[in-house]
């Protein structure tokens, strides 16, 4: 069965295929750099990690650029601010974003690329929309005028015949539902850094810079273009204006979009005291694979409503999950096979991959492994799970894993390595063994001090993670 997506551009879940039947040119628009990002930006960026590792699975390969903007607005004001370059600013949040995503486990595109770095590139597109009839310059800056693309709305499915021609903007975002001619190249600010060019000193727009990256690496026609719904209008309209203005050929075949993340049921705010980045929550304690688990656990196009009491439960699902797997992999089962259970198992994939295939449907996936987990934890307690089942049920969640990304414990910094724990694990045994109880519970309170829960069993000891 094909995977399908919801496509934001025809407002229809479609089957998905490539332009050449194998590589995925996708485009995400990463952060902008001018403050550690937020987990409603790591919301969307944990759903792109999904896409592409459920693109992988289904066989594709990636060619996935992200972009770093690293000049705008927000980033020059606060840059000028603290007397720092631009360079000198960004590389501190840019530097923050890549730890946060590696400690959320998202996969790293195969490109990231930095708009400062494309600024000719970014000059040239502009010089090919002026020659095409695209532009005019009002007050030294050079500005697209929208109602040349006949087409404009299509994405964000807004009416903009009634706008007031020549209504234009020069700030990099804007959110109301009538159309400007928006900034391609702004002149520069007394102070502010700048680019020389044919335009004059300035620096360019934030539209221009993500078509002109994601053509240069991806091609003329991107197979995905994703990002946060928020950026549907007027950032991915300006996108496809810009792009097709340029090339006459559809800019991106397939259009997804996360949507917004609330906290506590409102809208994330630091005015309300609900705003928090990644770094913010680990400080209260909270892993980060409860809060990984917590982003994937609804499906992209939903709000996801973010709580505390979300986190907790998202905490015990998650040692759920854990438990079982400890159980699988460490439990002394009978010999032989249960058919029926075989085909249990096979089912659970089955539901699990027809979830993921339906858009990345995550809550429909997750319900597939937990009705699995019942059914063979009641299998494994009446003594009807045979060891020929062992290793059926572990490809599952190996399956499971590589898009879900939770089942492996964090190690804390500075912590013990698993091999660090099985040779306390060994010795705490044999000083059982030789009646040097009190060596055995200073070895059981070292590891619960780093975190490493123990568990006498008939079969032996067993250590997890907490």
């Amino acid at each position: 069965m094909a995977v399908r997506f919801f496509n934001t551009l025809t407002q229809q879940v479609e089957d998905f295929s490539t332009q050449d039947g194998k590589t995925v040119r996708m485009y995400t628009c990463g952060p902008t750099v001018y403050h550690y990002v937020h987990i409603g930006n790591l919301r969307t960026f944990t759903f792109q990690d999904l896409l592409r590792r459920w693109l992988r699975y289904r066989g594709y390969t990636l060619n996935h650029v992200m972009n770093i903007t690293d000049v705008e607005d927000k980033i020059i004001r606060n840059a000028m601010q603290q007397g720092k370059t631009l360079g000198e600013y960004t590389e501190v949040y840019e530097k923050a974003f890549l730890e946060d995503i590696d400690k959320l486990r998202l996969e790293r595109p195969e490109r990231l690329v930095r708009a400062t770095e494309h600024i000719q590139e970014m000059l040239d597109a502009i010089a090919k929309l002026k020659q095409d009839g695209y532009t005019y310059v009002s007050d030294g800056s050079v500005y697209y005028r929208i109602a040349q693309f006949p087409n404009y709305g299509k994405l964000a499915r807004l009416d903009f015949s009634g706008m007031k021609s020549g209504a234009r903007v020069d700030v990099d975002e804007y959110d109301k539902d009538d159309a400007r001619d928006f900034v391609l190249w702004k002149q520069r600010k007394e102070g502010e850094p700048y680019w020389d060019s044919e335009f004059g000193a300035g620096r360019p727009g934030w539209h221009i810079e993500c078509s002109v990256m994601a053509m240069k690496y991806l091609g003329e026609t991107l197979d995905i273009h994703a990002g946060g719904i928020d950026l549907t209008f007027p950032h991915h309209e300006n996108e496809i204006a810009q792009s097709e203005a340029i090339t006459h050929k559809t800019f991106s075949r397939f259009w997804l979009h996360a949507e917004h993340l609330m906290v506590e049921g409102q809208k994330m705010s630091k005015s309300l005291g609900n705003f928090y980045t990644l770094r913010d929550l680990m400080d209260q304690g909270w892993q980060p694979d409860v809060i990984r688990y917590l982003l994937t656990s609804a499906h992209y196009r939903t709000k996801l409503n973010f709580t505390m009491d979300g986190l907790r439960s998202h905490a015990s699902s998650l040692e759920r999950l854990r438990n079982f797997k400890l159980r699988l992999d460490s439990e002394k089962f009978p010999e032989g096979t249960n058919a029926q259970l075989m085909e249990r198992t096979a089912t659970a994939l089955r539901d699990f991959e027809l979830a993921m295939d339906d858009d990345l449907n995550t809550a429909g996936a997750l319900a597939a492994i937990f009705e699995f987990i019942r059914d063979a934890n009641s299998a494994m307690d009446g003594g009807q799970f045979p060891a020929g089942n062992r290793e059926p049920a572990q490809a599952l969640l190996a399956a499971f894993d590589s898009i879900f990304d939770i089942l492996r414990p964090v190690e804390r910094e500075g912590g013990l390595s698993d091999e660090a724990i099985d040779a306390l694990v060994n010795e705490r045994i044999a000083a059982k063994k030789a009646k040097n109880f009190a060596r055995s519970d200073e070895i059981r309170n070292l590891l619960l001090q780093q975190g490493v829960i123990l568990e006498d069993t008939r079969e032996g000891t067993r250590w997890k993670r907490k």
